[in-house]
Parts: structure tokens; sequence; C-alpha cells
């Protein structure tokens, strides 16, 4: 079985950093675990409020639901002020559109029935190309004049917002939750210092927030330049495209996006092509020194 064969594997995930580091060793490699975000529920949850009110009133045509986490959020927010049956009721007289398959598990299990299903990789970008393509004859699906409710996860998605409100959508945002740094950023820190060493072969990264927070602690150690040198060196492993692209931001090309955008194709497909690559890498590295 091809694998990572001693290789050393940094993973910067947090709720799923043991499972990430069991595959990592399963597949040959020296997992180094250094989780680079952790998720905090907003001090308030008044948008949330604002949104179970105005839509038990009927105020909105189509409501998007970007992550599970979140969809699971709205619901126990919710739940603080108005019954669930009442809350559901209300999604089913309206069109919801889930992101992914993690929020159409949990709407199935409220017995609300997604109107779209949006293809892999499930990024904003097939989310707007499914609502384009719904079928004109429905006026259900016509965005100029919707009124649109989008759960967001994180940080917001200026990109998503403005093609719906070109489109001509009237755009509310529902954010749940929000990522911070760990509460202790020291193995962070120890990552950032190993990658800027060149000790680090193979990195993971499962989601774009990961991207942000590691340049954001190595540049408060002014390490961001070696680092990125660092990044270089190694294989660079992204979930997929929205995690690719914050990484092309911050100057970075990712070596390889998963065929699915799953845990476990992403460290399989690694550990297949690790070795050849990082030869090929580093040869090209030597070859240009």
């Amino acid at each position: 079985m091809s694998g990572f064969t001693g290789l050393r594997v940094l993973a910067l995930e947090s709720r799923r950093a043991a499972e990430l580091a069991k595959l990592i060793s399963t597949y040959g490699g020296e997992a180094i675990v250094a989780p680079a975000m952790r998720e905090v529920p907003l001090d308030s949850n008044s948008e949330a409020l604002s949104f179970a009110e105005s839509l038990l009133a009927g105020k909105y045509d189509i409501v998007i639901f970007l992550t599970g986490g979140g969809t699971r959020a709205v619901l126990s927010v919710a739940e603080t002020k108005y019954r669930r049956e009442d809350f559901v009721a209300a999604l089913q007289r309206v069109k919801v559109v889930p992101r992914g398959p993690k929020p159409i598990a949990v709407l199935r299990e409220l017995g609300v029935t997604p109107a779209l299903t949006v293809p892999e990789p499930n990024t904003w970008r097939e989310l707007l190309q499914s609502l384009d393509e719904a079928p004109k004859s429905s006026a259900d699906f016509r965005l100029r004049g919707a009124r649109i409710a989008l759960q967001e996860y994180g940080v917001s998605n200026p990109e998503l917002i403005s093609s719906l409100t070109e489109r001509g959508a009237i755009v509310t945002r529902v954010p749940v939750y929000r990522w911070a740094l760990p509460e202790n950023t020291s193995p962070l820190e120890c990552a950032i210092q190993e990658i800027a060493a060149g000790s680090i072969d193979v990195i993971f990264f499962t989601t774009s927030v990961q991207v942000t927070h590691l340049f954001q602690v190595a540049a408060k150690m002014q390490l961001e330049e070696l680092m990125r040198q660092g990044l270089r060196r190694a294989m660079v492993a992204s979930i997929g495209p929205t995690t690719s692209e914050e990484l092309q931001r911050n100057g970075i090309q990712p070596d390889l996006e998963p065929s699915h955008p799953k845990m476990g194709f992403l460290v399989k497909e690694t550990a297949d092509q690790a070795a050849a690559l990082l030869a090929k890498k580093r040869n090209v590295g030597t070859a240009l020194a």
C-alpha cells in the first residue's frame, strides 16, 4: 500500500483532529496536530431570532443553509422563543436550499425537503449555479425580487451576497457563529516554526479559516515569508476550491484537491501522491538553487 512512509504530516483540524491524526498514522505518516481555530457562539443571537420571527411571519421566499452546524444552531436559537413545530412548518412553506450534505441531513431530520440539490464540491459557486439553473417556468425560483435569508458561518461571503444582489434578490444575513483562534496558540506557533524551518513534509487544510489564521499568527511572529517558503517546499493538500482560493490569495498554490471533498479521500489521495510529488518539488527546488 502506498503511503506517507514516515513523512511528517501537519493537520490544522480542531473538531476532528483525533480522526485525522489516526488516518495519517494509518497511512504511515507522523501526525502533527496544531488546531488553528475554535468555534465561538455569537454573544448575541439577535440576528437568528429576528430571522425566526420574520420566517414565521412569511417574510422570506428562499432560505439558504450553508452548514449543518449552522442549521442546528439556528433551530436551537429559534426554540428559545418559538415552538419547534411552528418553526419547521414555516420552513416547509418556503424554498429551502442547503449548500451540501450536512445541512441536508439536518433538514431531513426535521422533515424539511430541500428545494434544490447543490452538486459537489458544494461551494457558493455551485449553489449560485443551481439557483440560476432552477426551472425557469417556476416563479418560486425567480431571484429578482426574491427575499432570501442566508445562514452564514465563520465569516461572511461577500461574493455570494453580491452575486445574489446583482440578480435582484433582497438578501438578509443570518450569522450564527464565528471562528476564533484557539485559546492556546502554542501548538500552532510551534507548527509555524517547523514549517518555516522546512521540517514539515505535508500539510492538510480542511477549511479556509485555517489558512487565514495560520498566516495571521505567522505575521505576528514575523515568520510569514519564511513560512510561505516552507509551504512551497512541502506538499499542500486542500479539501476543496474555497480553501484553495484562500491559499492562492496568500501566494500558495495547493498541490492537491481530493476527488471528493471528504477527509478520507483527502488523506488517501495525498498519501498516494506525496512521495512522488515531494521528490519532484524538491528536485526542482535544488536545480533552481
